[in-house]
């Protein structure tokens, strides 16, 4: 398993579009503009592969000098359960601390709030719905 800082507009961004829009996306009948990817070039894209094959991704959007937002969480289907998304939780946490950010926070599908809060996240708000189905802002000081 190797865990890597992708660069926008390259192959393995590519691979991440991909896995978002399997997991994340058409499940709920959506999918991803232009102006949406674009904005994604002042992001931190992580990745965690399998030689070169892509099986989770994230990313971190900064919303306040010392805070960053976690987006598009994403492990490849049949090996959800398998270690991947904490491994790569833990990769963020690390990589946005080293940026200098205090406090990571994220809109929380309801059906994941559980492995989350085993991380150390906890829920900040009450529940809203995004991208039509329910979510939790969560937090955790890094």
């Amino acid at each position: 398993m190797a865990l890597r800082i992708i660069d926008h507009g390259t192959e393995e961004y590519q691979q991440m579009i991909d896995l978002r829009m399997q997991i994340l996306r058409t499940p709920l009948g959506l999918s991803f503009n232009n102006d949406e990817l674009e904005r994604e070039k002042d992001d931190i894209l992580l990745g965690c592969f399998d030689e070169d094959v892509l099986e989770g991704c994230c990313l971190l959007t900064k919303t306040a000098p010392d805070t960053v937002r976690l987006r598009q969480m994403a492990v490849t289907s049949g090996l959800q359960g398998k270690g991947i998304g904490r491994v790569l939780m833990t990769f963020a946490e690390n990589v946005a601390r080293d940026a200098g950010f205090k406090k990571m926070t994220m809109h929380a599908r309801k059906s994941a709030v559980g492995f989350y809060e085993k991380l150390g996240y906890s829920i900040a708000g009450d529940e809203f719905e995004e991208v039509t189905i329910p979510h939790y802002l969560m937090e955790k000081t890094l």
